[in-house]
């Protein structure tokens, strides 16, 4: 199968190595210093079991480069997007699928959705319904990224845990298409579990995103630290709480407790999020797609969350003086 894995970072990386590794014809979007390591030696994934190489791949920073494809896995953050929505045309076929890896509520949340939301536009991470509008929602399958992985250095993937990547229709249905995906990624050593709700899904996700994120990056713990202290536990749990009132209102359902989800977390260990890992190198954060829209939700189902709200606001100016200031912020060992 013909994939392009548009956003070959830490998790979009690590699937193109496995995908390429399990015999498809794979090309990946990076840009800078990573790209030119991909194209240098190829992209390397280190595991615990080893190390996994492709060298075969087409890597290029140009999407027009890559021609259609079978299948187009869009592992940007939510934020990237619609700066190359109108590129990721070039790589439609007829019959191309496009699967959507962004942590958080993504774009398409409220399309094919029945009931009194159905298809609102997700202002917060689709201003003006740039995306509702461009992309098909029939070219569409949802896909939840549950590893944690990083960029090691330039062209190299740390894989940390976890091979988890369920896959459902944003309609609901169990199609011939969301069959094969499944297979493919499975093909290729991952679990992928065929959804009949993914928008559930999501939220279990995005329940872990949407606390251990903001908490990480501005207290700088990893996730065994914020579980285990009894402060930024509590916090976690008020957190968690006040998005499943928003998740329940809106029908989606989850199948673990709280306490459970924060378990799996704590299991994880020393590993940095996503977020802790963008401010160390002065990247913007990914807040919006993982808590401003689940404010912009609650606002529209009439929840109060004023714990997120107040999480918002702090990781909201962080990332303001990361950017305008264009540093980074990263812990040092204290000299002696």
């Amino acid at each position: 199968m013909k994939i392009c894995v548009v956003g070959a970072g830490a998790i979009g990386g690590y699937m193109a190595v496995r995908l390429a590794n399990a015999g498809n014809e794979v090309s990946v979007i990076a840009r800078g210093p990573h790209l030119a390591a991909i194209k240098a030696n190829g992209l390397r994934l280190v595991e615990k079991e080893g190390e996994l190489a492709a060298t075969n791949l087409l890597a290029t920073d140009r999407i027009p480069d890559c021609g259609p494809q079978d299948m187009v896995l869009l592992a940007l953050k939510a934020h990237q997007i619609t700066a190359v929505v109108e590129d990721l045309a070039s790589l439609f076929g007829p019959d191309t699928t496009l699967v959507t890896l962004q942590n958080g509520i993504p774009w398409w949340y409220f399309q094919k959705l029945p009931g009194d939301f159905s298809n609102r536009v997700v202002e917060t991470v689709d201003p003006g319904g740039v995306l509702f509008n461009r992309i098909d929602p029939d070219r569409l399958i949802g896909c939840i990224a549950y590893p944690a992985a990083s960029i090691a250095e330039p062209g190299v993937i740390r894989h940390v845990e976890g091979n988890r990547f369920p896959v459902g229709e944003i309609d609901g249905r169990v199609s011939d298409r969301l069959e094969n995906i499944s297979t493919i990624f499975s093909a290729a050593g991952f679990k992928s579990r065929v959804l009949d709700d993914i928008r559930s899904e999501i939220w279990l996700k995005l329940w872990g995103n949407l606390t251990f994120n903001p908490i990480s990056v501005l207290s700088h713990s990893t996730l065994v630290d914020i579980c285990q202290f009894p402060l930024t536990r509590e916090l976690a749990v008020t957190m968690m709480t006040e998005a499943q009132n928003i998740a329940h209102r809106l029908g989606s359902s989850f199948r673990v407790t709280i306490d459970r989800r924060i378990a799996g977390a704590e299991g994880v260990g020393k590993h940095k999020t996503s977020m802790l890992q963008d401010v160390e190198v002065g990247k913007p954060l990914e807040i919006d797609g993982m808590l401003g829209a689940v404010i912009e939700l609650a606002q529209i189902t009439d929840v109060e969350v004023p714990a997120l709200r107040a999480l918002y606001a702090c990781v909201s100016l962080l990332n303001k003086t990361v950017q305008e200031e264009k540093i980074c912020v990263k812990g040092q060992p204290l000299a002696g």
